[in-house]
């Protein structure tokens, strides 16, 4: 079992983001989505903050989310960084592995990057993760680099969505289908 100390909740940005935009593309009947919990077991709370402060991870958790985007199913991840790249060492295997079967059962998987150094996010499909981890396990390359970011797959606050993912994976599905 892996064990957590809390550091103040590293991507807590990101996610809250993404959160407030599924609630609104939900209300919208543009996407239902939904935050994937973690497992987690308290060992330790701070009871005058009522916060966990040690716990272990019951079992591996998938992505961090999943759901459907006018029918098309979606599964992604949120990865923060302040790195000019994405640390292959963040996408873990088990995430990997849940990516891959959820493609082959055809639904489409992908991750949202923040990169804080650039303020700038994007998606960055499963495809592309795929092949830098790959590639990372066979001794190359150990990160995505901010350069290999696709322009069209910027994610932009956008007609009142705080993190209008859906025009970058409407961009990608076009690609796709290329």
């Amino acid at each position: 079992m892996g064990y957590f100390h809390t550091r103040g909740l590293r991507g807590n940005t990101l996610e809250e983001l993404i959160n407030l935009t599924n609630a609104e593309y939900l209300k919208h009947h543009l996407a239902a989505v939904q935050k994937v919990p973690t497992p987690i077991t308290p060992t330790e709370i701070d009871k005058g903050r009522g916060v966990i402060t040690l716990g272990y991870f019951e079992k591996k958790s998938t992505v961090d989310y999943i759901g459907n985007v006018q029918g098309i199913p979606v599964c992604f991840d949120a990865k923060e960084t302040s790195l000019k790249s994405l640390p292959i060492q963040n996408i873990h295997a088990h995430q990997m592995a849940f990516m891959e079967s959820f493609r082959k059962q055809q639904g489409v998987a992908f991750i949202l990057v923040y990169f804080s150094h650039y303020n700038e996010s994007y998606l960055i499909d499963f495809e592309t993760v795929k092949d830098y981890y790959d590639n990372a396990a066979q001794g190359g390359r150990k990160s995505i680099p901010y350069s290999s970011m696709n322009k069209r797959y910027e994610i932009k606050r956008a007609g009142g969505y705080l993190l209008h993912y859906l025009e970058a994976l409407s961009a990608y599905m076009e690609d796709r289908e290329k």
